[in-house]
């Protein structure tokens, strides 16, 4: 296997560097541990790995040579790791449905999807290994994801990703939390071209994290190893018992890798020559960890020399057997599309000699990508000029160009019957004179309800648990559920998101909190690059629906008035975002992604809570749904769009304007991903003819995100008998206190006088 997985690099390599291929990482130097750590490895224990690994999907079984190059060859039809919207050697494994039932995590090996950012992958393994802490700590969960929280979370990372503050953060919070997660930092002596010495505290990460290490008497810590990694004798010696602790303790460990090496250079983007010595050259040659394992055998009379080099040349010719196949595979699939479409261009027209022109130049084509045949049909279709393309090739257009949008485009979000976005509104039941209460009480009775009723359902975050979260929507339910669902976690946000992102992948449902908006920033990396990107990037088959709960807008405070969610919007697509603008709607947006299978971000108002509110009778069950604006004022002069905690300023500023015989209409758009889907808010511009947006983002923020969806992508634009006007916060952050909010954020008269400057334009 060690054999087959080295000639499985060269030939990435060689792919890559004679055009077959875009960009090639791969194995070589690293395949010996993990051979080893494949003899740990049980069914139901899962991968967080870095962008290479193909050996240990090859000694498992889980995957073939073929797999590996199809997905280096963007073969769509054939990757099976992510349908051809990820390069080489990010892996990953189904554990869903496409109708959005979860497939049996116990009868394989699951590998999570890699991504690419360094480090990247250590908080979703952080998550992983809690869920089955959580497994088996809980009681009333659902079966097929766990036997008894036995599952270990294999996490591996390149050694100069080490100096990510994520990888800390990470270890840290696993040496808190006592979790099964073994994490191999595989260290061949650089970061690209950068060597440890500048990358690590003394050169080595098993002496920096010195610190974390398990201590006879004290509570938490970690195990810490360091092994050469072409030393297969410690390496079996190693993975198997530790693994047998680990699922047993739920004590993590790390097992720092040395002296390993990289032949084939990091990747095929340059040539380790340019920046190593030939002294060290010459030593990787004589360090490889697949020389070495050769000499062991040979001395420990585990093999001859000549059945070696008869493994040698059987790996050759079945590395190359299976390029020539997923090559021609992959070949003979396109060009079977091209002599498709070149038959249905004519034989005689007026413009045949155009037509001729661009079927010579599609039949010139070396590899003929869809699209590469969708573009010179769009040439041919321009240098027609008023001339319209024959209607087969018109049709052939349309249904190339859908097939290809929806190829590398679809299940941004669920697809499946579970899609939050199909459930319809369910309105919340109240009767006059009902009383009212304070907002976060409201919260309470919400929170208790659905957590009597769903032992799946989990919440943490900073200060949720023991005081139950800083405005009290939690309080008192820790001590009624239990430490072990409701619990506080470290200023960490990065990785309280991670614990979050593996317990949805596994079955469990995580309400995790961060504390203001304003702190969302630290969680950002793993929101946009992972959890974003999770159903999109393996074609449907992977899925996190985990919720962020959060608060923001108008406080006091610079750093704790957030409302920047432009940085969101624009780069979460594949997350909900919601916008209520009270706590019952919140609840009823809760209910909606509660029985959904999506990611999603609430952000409440913070300054809400002490507001009374109406409980409804159907509290747990009623729904808003998603991408539906609702209009809370209709009106003939103007329509306000706007959300969150400036519908209360709209609606208080409507009044006035109605007082001097303006008729202003307010939306409150609830969601801003998705944006009224049904094209709501310009079948009210249609009607008005006037617009005005508010929110308290920064200028050209969200207003030009709903200016943009309501002009442009529902052609609003030819309702308008005026300008649109957006109305905003400052340019700056919101200074603290009352003069600040005032000059800082939209009110009441800002949204009065901006009111009048479009009505009289």
């Amino acid at each position: 296997m060690c054999r087959v997985s080295r000639e499985l690099s060269n030939v990435i390599r060689r792919d890559v560097l004679t055009g077959r291929a875009k960009f090639g990482v791969s194995d070589d130097g690293k395949e010996l541990y993990q051979v080893a750590m494949a003899r740990a490895i049980k069914n139901g224990d899962w991968r967080a790995d870095y962008y290479r690994g193909h050996t240990l999907l090859l000694a498992l079984e889980i995957a073939s040579v073929e797999d590996i190059l199809a997905q280096l060859y963007a073969d769509a039809k054939e990757d099976p790791f992510s349908v051809g919207r990820s390069m080489v050697g990010h892996h990953a494994t189904p554990f869903v449905d496409h109708d959005g039932n979860w497939l049996d995590h116990l009868a394989g090996f699951n590998i999570s999807s890699a991504t690419s950012p360094t480090a990247g992958q250590m908080a979703r393994g952080l998550g992983l290994a809690f869920a089955s802490k959580k497994y088996r700590s809980g009681e009333g969960l659902p079966s097929g994801f766990s036997d008894n929280g036995n599952e270990i979370a294999w996490t591996e990372i390149g050694d100069a990703s080490t100096s990510e503050g994520v990888f800390w953060e990470t270890l840290n919070a696993a040496g808190v939390l006592q979790v099964p997660m073994i994490t191999t930092v595989v260290d061949d002596g650089f970061g690209i071209s950068v060597p440890v010495e500048k990358q690590t505290t003394k050169g080595s990460i098993s002496k920096a994290l010195a610190g974390l290490k398990e201590e006879k008497g004290e509570t938490g810590g970690i195990e810490i190893h360091h092994v050469h990694g072409w030393d297969y004798p410690a390496l079996t010696a190693l993975y198997p018992s530790l693994a047998s602790r680990v699922r047993a303790t739920h004590r993590a460990a790390v097992v720092h890798l040395t002296q390993l090496t990289q032949p084939n250079g990091h990747s095929t983007s340059g040539s380790h020559e340019r920046y190593k010595s030939k002294e060290r050259l010459a030593w990787e040659k004589e360090f490889d960890c697949l020389v070495q394992f050769r000499h062991w055998m040979i001395a420990t009379g585990v093999a001859e020399a000549s059945d070696l080099d008869e493994i040698d040349k059987r790996a050759k010719k079945e590395v190359m057997a299976a390029r020539k196949n997923a090559w021609d595979r992959l070949n003979n699939r396109l060009k079977k599309r091209r002599n498709e479409l070149v038959a249905l261009f004519p034989t005689s027209d007026p413009s045949i000699e155009i037509y001729n022109k661009y079927k010579e130049a599609i039949n010139r084509l070396d590899m003929p990508n869809i699209s590469e045949l969708i573009d010179e049909m769009r040439r041919l279709r321009l240098q027609l000029g008023q001339t319209p393309l024959l209607p087969q090739l018109q049709e052939w257009l349309r249904d190339a160009r859908r097939e290809l949008k929806t190829d590398m485009g679809s299940h941004l979000l669920s697809e499946t019957p579970k899609s939050p976005v199909r459930l319809p509104a369910l309105p919340p039941k109240t009767e006059e004179g009902q009383p009212t209460v304070p907002a976060y009480e409201l919260l309470q009775k919400y929170f208790t309800a659905k957590f009597e009723n769903n032992p799946a359902l989990y919440a943490f975050g900073e200060d949720v648990g023991h005081i139950g979260d800083v405005n009290q929507g939690f309080a008192g339910l820790q001590l009624k559920f239990g430490e072990d669902r409701i619990f506080d976690t470290g200023i960490r946000e990065w990785s309280i998101v991670g614990q979050a992102m593996g317990m949805s992948m596994r079955g469990l449902r995580p309400i995790v909190e961060i504390q203001y908006l304003d702190y969302i920033f630290y969680a950002l990396p793993l929101l946009t690059d992972d959890i974003a990107t999770l159903r999109w990037r393996t074609g449907g088959t992977q899925a996190c629906p985990l919720i962020v709960r959060t608060r923001g807008h108008r406080l006091e405070g610079i750093w704790h008035s957030g409302s920047y969610l432009a940085p969101l919007i624009n780069s979460l697509r594949g997350i909900h975002l919601c916008v209520p603008r009270n706590m019952t709607q919140a609840a009823g947006m809760y209910n909606t992604l509660l029985q959904g299978d999506d990611p999603a971000i609430v952000i409440e108002v913070l300054n809400g809570y002490r507001l009374h509110e109406t409980v409804p009778q159907n509290l747990t069950d009623f729904r808003v749904p998603l991408g539906v604006p609702e209009c809370l004022r209709p009106g003939t002069d103007l329509t306000i769009v706007t959300y969150g905690a400036c519908v209360k300023i709209c609606l208080e500023a409507a009044e006035l304007l109605a007082s001097r015989g303006i008729d202003a209409e307010v939306i409150d758009v609830q969601t801003l991903m998705p944006f009224d889907l049904e094209h709501r808010l310009a079948d009210h511009l249609s009607r008005t003819n006037r617009l005005l947006i508010v929110d308290e983002d920064a200028p050209g923020g969200t207003s030009a995100f709903i200016r943009q969806q309501i002009l442009e992508v529902q052609e609003g634009y030819q309702h308008l008998d005026g300008a649109v006007k957006t109305l905003t916060a400052a340019m700056h952050r919101p200074p603290y206190g009352d003069d600040g909010d005032y000059a800082g954020k939209p009110q009441v008269m800002d949204v009065v006088e901006a009111s009048f400057e479009v009505v009289e334009f």
